[in-house]
């Protein structure tokens, strides 16, 4: 994870509300106004005292009453405002960070996702995400208001005294600045440990959800459970520190306005007593103080609440800023598929080498198998032709172009790749094989299946096509998930097929079914299959072997 200072990230973020600025600059300006209506409340209140007492004020009685009046009012329907401002902006910024989010994890995906826990991407996804609400309607226009704010106190207090517009201006800052930057020292990386062990924590569940039946038949229930509850332990310390930090962030803040409230009413009296002002310049300029803390002290209050907001976006900058293992392309001309090759082909994971100088042939309308031992990059061999990744040396062509010259959503009509695990949604299984073909007919959906020798068993099932698959796909057996993943393939009718392991789940009756379709098909079909099932390579006009498929060792057939 890289690590951001608070500076960085509110900079990242800020720059984020570029499409609302107006939404935000409505929210400061009624924030301010609100704001001063209510230091002015106990101003006037102030200009009634000396009314009372004989002093020349501003407005009679009368006046000051209904300016009293007017200010409350004012308050509460900008205050009122100003909150519902904020809150729109921060409710619209947060979609809209969602949707850059998911964009960037459909361009990370699948390379840099696949090392990535779950778990953990869920918790940045919902609560780290949803933490911002904070940062956009509880700091950006308070921040901009107390700014605002203080000049128009100084220059209120200082036309009684500079000195006194001085000593207000210390205080402003002392509160709304200083505090809250002692308090993020102390904090330290508390918010950023709170967060990581957040997304710990939902990453264990999740496991553990996933994974019950194995806790169950091993009875490792209870070990489970004592860990789950460590982590909850250790994640409740945090947070209670995170609270402690709080606390005192509260009592040094209104420890620091006492103490300056109590040094405005010395000074000004100070002043009075030399003639430098009147009793005016007493009274008015101390209640102005005491009364304007607002903006202030909630700038104060942010000082540790924003250490768990900043963690918490400085986990969503991270995949916003995760750099693709491999950018999409568009604008080139469409091409049709009519063969494929690897050439000389060179991959790693990091320093392990998986691929080494491989090349092979693929011809139009031929089914081309490939066996290896475990490991050795078969599957990897596909995800290449795929361009989930590129490879580091040589090329994987289509119709003798290199597929880094295609645009990929020409690729992806192309191919369409059939993985060992298929994921179904947790949706109907109608809707589950209609995502590889969004306007296929029902027809047409019901043919794929029957080439993936799988219509039969759906309409044995009592709602038919329309029947829940559940939660990952569980109400099915591996071999019906991997059936459906079949019969997407099948549905996308994308010309170039590339199976791993298509009939690992399978009894020898469907594999026979599935097996006389792909051979049925090869008239508008390129098949590429990944399988150690020898009944499934007989199907194969040519067999590769892995281990014999570089430059150097010559191919096998």
């Amino acid at each position: 994870m890289k690590k951001r200072s608070g500076f960085i990230v509110m900079a990242h973020l800020i720059g984020l509300v570029k499409p609302l600025s107006g939404f935000m600059i409505l929210a400061i300006l009624m924030g301010l106004v609100g704001h001063i209506c209510a230091a002015f409340i106990t101003i006037f209140g102030g200009y009634a005292v000396l009314n009372l007492l004989g002093f020349d004020t501003p407005l009679e009685l009368t006046g000051i009453f209904v300016s009293l009046i007017v200010f409350a009012l004012l308050r509460g329907i900008l205050r009122y405002a100003e909150q519902a401002c904020n809150h729109f902006i921060a409710f619209k910024l947060l979609a809209l960070i969602r949707d850059k989010v998911f964009r960037a994890l459909r361009k990370l995906c699948p390379a840099k996702l696949e090392g990535k826990d779950k778990g953990d991407l869920i918790s940045v996804i919902t609560s780290d995400i949803e933490l911002l609400e904070v940062f956009y309607a509880h700091t950006i226009s308070p921040a901009a208001i107390a700014f605002l704010f203080t000049i128009v106190m100084c220059l209120f207090i200082g036309s009684y005294h500079p000195a006194l517009s001085i000593l207000a201006l210390i205080a402003y800052l002392t509160v709304g600045v200083a505090v809250p930057i002692i308090t993020s020292k102390i904090s330290g990386d508390d918010g950023m440990k709170f967060r990581t062990k957040s997304g710990d924590l939902s990453s264990f569940v999740l496991d553990s959800l996933r994974g019950l039946p194995e806790i169950i038949q091993y009875g490792s229930g209870e070990k489970r459970l004592s860990q789950m509850n460590e982590k909850t332990e250790n994640l409740s310390d945090d947070e209670s520190r995170l609270k402690r930090t709080s606390g005192r962030n509260a009592a040094l803040t209104n420890t620091i306005i006492l103490i300056f409230d109590i040094a405005m009413l010395f000074v000004s009296a100070f002043f009075y007593q030399n003639g430098n002002v009147n009793f005016c310049g007493v009274l008015i300029p101390t209640i102005a103080l005491m009364s304007s803390f607002g903006p202030c002290v909630a700038l104060a209050n942010l000082g540790s609440t924003l250490q768990n907001t900043f963690a918490a976006g400085n986990r969503v900058l991270d995949i916003l800023e995760e750099t693709p293992a491999v950018c999409e392309i568009s604008g080139k001309p469409e091409i049709s598929f009519n063969g494929a090759s690897v050439e000389n082909a060179v991959f790693s994971y990091g320093v392990e080498t998986i691929l080494d100088d491989v090349s092979l042939e693929i011809l139009q309308g031929s089914i081309v198998g490939i066996v290896g031992r475990s490991g050795c990059g078969k599957s990897t061999l596909l995800k290449l032709m795929m361009r989930f990744w590129d490879t580091q040396r040589g090329a994987v062509r289509i119709s003798d172009t290199n597929i880094t010259e295609i645009s990929t959503g020409n690729l992806r009509d192309m191919e369409s790749l059939v993985t060992q695990e298929t994921h179904l949604f947790h949706d109907s299984i109608n809707n589950n094989l209609r995502i590889a073909n969004l306007s296929a007919t029902d027809e047409e959906i019901e043919e794929a299946c029957k080439k993936a020798s799988v219509h039969d068993f759906i309409m044995s099932l009592p709602q038919g096509y329309d029947t829940p698959v559940g939660e990952l796909g569980d109400k099915l057996s591996g071999g019906e998930r991997q059936r459906l993943g079949l019969a997407r393939a099948f549905l996308h009718n994308a010309p170039f097929m590339l199976l791993d392991e298509p009939t690992s789940n399978l009894d020898s009756l469907n594999e026979a079914v599935i097996l006389k379709s792909l051979r049925e098909e090869r008239d508008n079909k390129t098949v590429v299959m990944v399988s150690h099932r020898q009944s499934t390579m007989r199907v194969a006009d040519k067999v590769y072997s892995m281990e014999n498929i570089s430059k150097t060792s010559g191919r096998t057939s």
